[in-house]
C-alpha cells in the first residue's frame, strides 16, 4: 500500500506534530502500508520524512520515496530509500513543484495524510 503526504511548506516543527504524524504511519503500516511517497519541499514533507525514516529502524520493510518535481537538480536524498520523477516532463518548469503535487495526489494511493493548521494548533 503506498501512503502520500501533502502539507504546507511552512509547518512549524513540534513533538506533537511528531507525534500524530508517527501515530498515523503506524497505524497505516499496521494496515499494509510499505511505500511513503514524499516531496521532499516545505517544511511538512521534511518533518513527515524525518518521520517515516525514524520508523524505518522498527519497519525496516517500509520504503521512503522523495517524489521528484525536476531533474537534474542537486537534492538531499539521505532520508529516502530512493528517488523517482513521475510523467510530468510536459509540465512547465515553474509549475513543476504543481505537476508533481497533483500526480501525488491523484496517484494510486490507498491512503493520503494531510496536515491542516488547525488539525495540529
Amino acid at each position: 500500500m503506498v501512503v502520500t503526504f501533502c502539507g504546507h511548506r511552512h509547518c512549524p516543527d513540534s513533538p506533537e506534530l511528531r507525534a500524530w504524524l508517527s501515530n498515523c504511519v503506524e497505524a497505516l503500516i499496521a494496515e499494509g502500508a510499505d511505500t511513503f511517497y514524499l516531496g521532499g519541499y516545505g517544511d511538512f514533507d521534511r518533518i513527515a520524512a524525518s518521520v517515516v525514516w525514524e520508523l524505518k529502524g522498527k519497519y525496516p520493510q517500509i520504503e521512503s520515496v522523495l517524489v521528484l518535481a525536476y531533474l537534474g537538480r542537486e537534492v538531499n536524498a539521505d532520508k529516502y530509500d530512493r528517488t523517482m520523477y513521475p510523467p510530468i516532463e510536459s509540465a512547465p518548469k515553474r509549475f513543476a513543484i504543481t505537476a508533481r503535487n497533483r500526480w501525488i495526489a491523484l496517484c494510486e494511493a490507498s491512503h493520503n495524510t494531510i496536515y491542516e493548521k488547525q488539525m495540529v494548533m
